[in-house]
């Protein structure tokens, strides 16, 4: 018979100490206690029919109820009256008094005082995390074993804002580099509360931004540039990654600049006199402009043929309005049909494009739109190494 069992009214007062809400209840006041427990009873048919198995269910609850045990939960009866079995006492209704008996019910008493003392810890150092604290007790909990690590760090910003160090300077007693590392989803949600605003680069957000939003100094991004004309080779050296402000300050009698993606394509690509190529950017397409030198060459941009090949065209005009697109043509695309494959559709780019010249804007809206087959692309390393040359001695000298 499915009637509540002892184990199924732990697993209720379970559920509330999973979803945080005994501990969320001791920092906000609010009463859980008593709290009233679902039970599911026999019926007045399953009493008739079942009399023997309804007693062993009784019994079965009693022995697990406050009453037997000095805590846990009670029992409300109420009394029926039966022509075959005469007057029964029948459990009506199931509570828990109080937050001892449910913490005592789920044996999850040490891990309360734990909280307890870890939020008056924290609470006495930092009272503007005691909303945090409420919301994630459960996290705090969990962290319990590091949490005076956390503190550590914590009183460390708080004392340093916007410190101007790299995070393997930082002297915090206890605390090592790899500790900050790997709990840097947590420490940053504790700084936003615990930092003055002024201490907060809020445009930088996540794991990569942690550095930049709390005043940290980044490891610097590295841009590669590998020179085309031997002429221009810095003693022997032609393959160069270095961070945006001092590949700023290397000025070399340069003509044109190619910029590609993909890095077999920028190792593989041919002899150009008084050129370069910079490849192997990531995200970073951005960091380009820290090298101003750039608008006083010819840019070309080689991108896949797709929409997110266009747009990134697009944005690189943002800043170097003279860059024109390589290899991003119609005539490429049909000569390599063979060769296409389909565009994912998470990097699809849905929006407008206001950069692009009059070929290029139809090209990109014929892929947008799905008119020359679905999600149309061509990746630049599928074009052939020989259309590239031939494009190359295109181009004006």
């Amino acid at each position: 018979m499915r009637w509540t069992s002892p184990a199924e009214l732990r697993a209720q007062v379970a559920r509330l100490w999973e979803g945080g809400e005994i501990l969320r209840a001791r920092l906000t006041g609010e009463s859980l206690f008593p709290l009233r427990l679902r039970l599911k009873r026999p019926s007045a048919r399953e009493i008739a029919d079942h009399f023997g198995e309804v007693g062993d269910w009784i019994r079965h609850l009693q022995a697990g109820s406050r009453a037997q045990r000095g805590a846990g939960y009670a029992i409300e009866w109420r009394w029926i009256k039966h022509r075959v079995h005469g007057a029964n006492r029948l459990p009506n209704s199931i509570f828990v008094p109080s937050e001892h008996d449910a913490l005592t019910l789920i044996g999850r008493t040490a891990q309360a005082e734990r909280f307890q003392a870890l939020a008056a810890a924290t609470l006495e150092r930092f009272p503007a995390l005691e909303p945090w604290l409420a919301q994630r007790p459960m996290t705090a909990l969990e962290q319990a074993p590091h949490w005076d690590a956390v503190l550590a760090v914590l009183s460390w910003f708080a004392a340093h804002p916007r410190p101007g160090r790299y995070l393997r300077a930082l002297d915090i007693p206890g605390v090592d580099t790899k500790f900050i590392e790997s709990h840097r989803k947590l420490l940053a949600e504790l700084l936003d509360r615990v930092l003055p605003e002024e201490a907060i680069d809020r445009a930088a957000s996540g794991a990569r931004g942690f550095e930049r939003r709390y005043g940290l100094l980044a490891k610097p991004a590295l841009i590669r540039l590998r020179i085309l004309d031997e002429r221009l080779y810095l003693n022997g050296l032609n393959d160069l990654s270095v961070p945006p402000d001092q590949l700023d300050r290397l000025h070399l009698p340069m003509h044109r600049v190619f910029i590609t993606e993909n890095e077999i394509n920028g190792l593989a690509f041919p002899d150009v006199s008084a050129s370069a190529v910079i490849f192997g950017l990531g995200y970073g397409l951005d960091r380009l402009a820290e090298i101003h030198w750039l608008r006083e060459v010819n840019v070309h941009y080689w991108g896949d043929i797709d929409t997110h090949g266009f747009a990134i065209l697009d944005r690189l005009r943002g800043t170097f309005p003279q860059t024109r697109s390589l290899l991003m043509d119609r005539a490429t695309l049909a000569q390599h049909r063979h060769l296409w494959v389909k565009e994912p559709r998470e990097s699809r780019f849905e929006g407008h494009l206001s950069r692009l010249t009059e070929p290029e804007q139809a090209l990109f809206e014929d892929l947008q739109a799905n008119r020359l087959g679905d999600r149309v692309r061509l990746e630049q390393e599928r074009i052939a190494y020989g259309w590239l040359e031939q494009a190359l001695r295109q181009l004006e000298p």
